[in-house]
């Protein structure tokens, strides 16, 4: 991946883990909407640089890509920036998913409760609204940071996801909340 003077630059996951760690410390359950925010800041830049990243490959715009072609080539785009595997997918035919068994942000030794790559999710919901040239939400319904195999982020317009939320919040899982938008 070229890294020159693309807005972009490396972070060891070492590092963030202990940003992470710092923040819910010190700001408790704040960090979550601090981290997110900084995510959903750097999605511009991270879009731009998968634009460079395409064109590098000889790849058309990333608008003009089938969907399976965008699919694949994202994934590669994120595997060589460093952040993991990702699996693109739909579930219930209400939003896209986002699975990865080694997320980059993910810390399986933080001990965590509750989904916590929210960097990631602010992150997400920039990049893939630019692709979707609309407003998306994502939440984290799985996170390896909280003991699960994987990371799973899903991706949909705000109502679906707050739907989604509220519903887990009462103590449902997410595809019996999914279940209901159908």
């Amino acid at each position: 991946m070229e890294l020159v003077n693309n807005g972009m630059l490396g972070l060891p996951r070492a590092a963030l883990a202990a940003l992470r760690a710092a923040l819910y410390r010190d700001a408790g359950p704040a960090a979550a909407a601090y981290l997110q925010e900084a995510g959903y800041a750097g999605g511009e830049t991270l879009f731009a640089a998968f634009r460079g990243w395409l064109t590098s490959r000889s790849e058309p715009a990333p608008e003009s890509l089938p969907i399976e072609q965008f699919e694949q080539l994202a994934t590669g785009f994120f595997r060589d920036a460093g952040w993991g595997s990702l699996s693109v997918g739909s579930l219930r035919n209400a939003v896209a998913t986002l699975d990865s068994p080694d997320w980059g942000e993910a810390d399986p030794a933080s001990g965590m409760e509750q989904p916590s790559c929210h960097f990631s999710t602010g992150m997400f919901a920039d990049f893939f609204g630019r692709i979707a040239d609309a407003q998306l939400a994502v939440l984290e319904v799985e996170c390896r940071s909280a003991g699960a195999q994987r990371c799973r982020f899903l991706i949909g317009n705000a109502e679906v996801m707050e739907h989604v939320y509220d519903t887990m919040g009462r103590g449902a899982d997410y595809e019996a909340a999914l279940g209901e938008v159908e």
